[in-house]
């Protein structure tokens, strides 16, 4: 029987106030209706964009558009996440959809026909006073230009689109549907279900028996499967492959970084940086044999706990007074806001029957924002709702600093002010804390992010960079090939105080973020760029404060980098990984010294 209770049943402080959005599903009604009659005359447009005052007409309506469907197609499915057996919000998600899609049909015509004008014209239009809220708009449109084809050349690669899909699904199959791992045995000699779900509890299990039987069954079995998921790995290299060549970029990897406007040193730099500091995930590695009291630590070592379990019990009321006291360096505009937010219900609090699992932040311009969460008494709970609101107070300060079309910020920058806020609330909490168990339990969740988010994803960006590097000059990728170079990593990153079991060599077959390629770096730079933010400002006060506000308003105005050097974090440097590094050993040297 479950115990969770009803959507109706929910007190109403404990709900977001989705009436912020529309008052009610009429009004809903009525914007769809709008948005469907304003559709109708973006057609009057198409084949006549060729001067300023027509195009700066066609933004304008693409905006209006943009704007009121974001708002339509938000409050359908936060509707229909906060009680998903409910068939009216079912369908008002579906209709969305179905609007979105038509939406985006109706607008493609737009880029392309742009693209079409002669380089001079572009340009001119670039500089035109009448096109000014829209110069960053049409600079992209113009960086696009190099790598768009003829017309006939682009409908070809749209068709071609459905089969760039297959190697990220025929993975998804195979590891979602297909694969099945052996039962073991847990320490009370019981036979248990092995899943992708339990897999990294059993990691976590005090009993070392437990957390290697989990380890090597779950690796024998991706190893039964290495050359049909090789291959599959391939497929997706030489997709890549062929898009990068048709679309004329130097390689895969700079490819990727286009789009975002990112500089191959930004990556390139971010694997030397960690390289250097590897001596000090190997002395991480030791203090964690050392806790654990073994003679040799396992990879399946990884995820066990360092200390007694420690019970913490957290209240909602007590985490958001925790999050406001952790993040008062930010300054008194940025605690109002977070405030108003507590008191005027964005926030979904707690579990209920049909509800979305997990947390996210999401709004749409001219509302604020809104954040799911799924809250338990707990310390993750407590860094979870610091994190969404992060997210939150993000979209807020950029929504209501820019107009529609520069506020949404891209994914490269999405991490930092969650990630931030994490950073200033671990800091309050180690400085307030008294007692060494907490103090130590709380050291090692914070190592412990620093050895999952920056230097293995890191070392996940390593090896999607040799493995094409390896394809791109026409190098074998076998499944042995594979696993030597993934082997080796381990090996590099994790030192000599490390027995790196020969198993974790299958580790890439289980890694779906592989199948979206060179997107995993952008985890270590994102926390990189947070905890160098948070170091300025418990450091320096005011100025970083400062700094940082304008970091949150500035959206998506500018490229990613360029927003995020302005306010004192460069990541062309190798400056603010190293800043992030310093933190990781005060972090080791606070550890060793309780230990001692």
């Amino acid at each position: 029987m479950s115990t969770l209770i009803k959507r109706s049943e929910v007190k109403t402080e404990n709900t977001w106030k989705l009436e912020d959005i529309y008052p009610d599903q009429k009004a809903w009604d009525q914007a769809y209706d709008e948005i469907k009659e304003l559709k109708k005359k973006v057609a009057d447009y198409e084949g006549k964009l060729t001067d300023a005052d027509k195009i700066k007409s066609v933004f304008e309506l693409e905006d209006t558009i943009s704007e009121k469907l974001e708002r339509l197609y938000v409050y359908a499915h936060l509707s229909h996440d906060q009680d998903t057996t409910n068939p009216t919000y079912q369908a008002l998600s579906q209709k969305a959809k179905k609007l979105n899609v038509e939406i985006g049909e109706a607008l493609s015509f737009i880029t392309p026909e742009i693209l079409t004008l002669p380089e001079q014209e572009l340009d001119a239009l670039i500089e035109s006073p009448t096109l000014a809220g829209y110069k960053f708009t049409l600079q992209e449109i113009k960086r696009e230009k190099a790598h768009v084809l003829s017309k006939t050349e682009e409908a070809l690669l749209a068709q071609v689109g459905n089969l760039s899909q297959a190697p990220q699904h025929i993975f998804g199959m195979i590891n979602n549907a297909d694969i099945k791992f052996p039962k073991i045995q847990d320490e009370n000699g019981n036979e248990v279900e092995l899943t992708h779900g339990s897999y990294i509890q059993f990691l976590e299990n005090p009993n070392r028996e437990v957390r290697r039987r989990a380890f090597k069954a779950v690796y024998e079995t991706y190893a039964k499967q290495k050359n049909t998921i090789a291959a599959t790995l391939n497929a997706n290299v030489n997709k890549n492959m062929f898009y990068s060549k048709v679309r004329k970029y130097p390689s895969v990897l700079e490819m990727y970084l286009y789009g975002d406007n990112i500089p191959k040193d930004v990556y390139t730099n971010l694997i030397d940086t960690i390289h250097e500091s590897l001596p000090l995930l190997h002395r991480y590695m030791n203090l964690r044999k050392k806790l654990l009291g073994v003679d040799e630590l396992h990879m399946y070592d990884l995820f066990a706990p360092l200390v007694e379990e420690y019970k913490w019990d957290i209240t909602y009321d007590e985490a958001k007074q925790m999050v406001l006291d952790g993040l008062k360096p930010l300054g008194d505009n940025y605690l109002g806001v977070l405030k108003g937010s507590f008191e005027n219900r964005w926030i979904d609090v707690y579990e209920n029957e049909g509800k979305r699992t997990g947390a996210y932040s999401w709004g749409a311009y001219g509302t604020h924002p809104f954040v799911l969460l799924n809250h338990k008494d707990n310390l993750n709970s407590m860094f979870t709702l610091a994190h969404e609101m992060g997210h939150a107070l993000h979209s807020y300060f950029s929504d209501e600093a820019l107009a529609y079309r520069d506020a949404q910020y891209t994914i490269f920058l999405a991490e930092v002010a969650s990630t931030t806020n994490e950073a200033l609330l671990m800091d309050y909490l180690l400085k307030k804390s008294t007692d060494p168990k907490q103090k130590m339990y709380l050291l090692t969740y914070y190592a412990d992010q620093f050895r999952t988010t920056v230097f293995r994803q890191t070392m996940f960006a390593e090896f999607e960079k040799i493995v094409h590097e390896r394809a791109e000059s026409g190098e074998s990728l076998t499944p042995q090939d594979l696993s030597k170079i993934y082997y080796d990593l381990n090996v590099k990153y994790h030192g000599e105080g490390m027995h790196v079991d020969q198993d974790i060599e299958m580790e890439w077959a289980r890694i779906p973020h592989f199948y979206t390629s060179f997107y995993v770096y952008k985890y270590a730079t994102g926390f990189s760029a947070a905890t160098s933010f948070s170091k300025q400002i418990l450091e320096e006060g005011q100025p970083a404060v400062d700094r940082y506000l304008g970091f949150l308003k500035s959206g998506g105005s500018d490229y990613s980098i360029n927003i995020l050097s302005k306010a004192g974090v460069d990541m062309s440097s190798p400056q603010p990984i190293r800043e992030a590094m310093s933190v990781f050993e005060q972090i080791i040297e606070q550890m060793e010294q309780l230990t001692q």
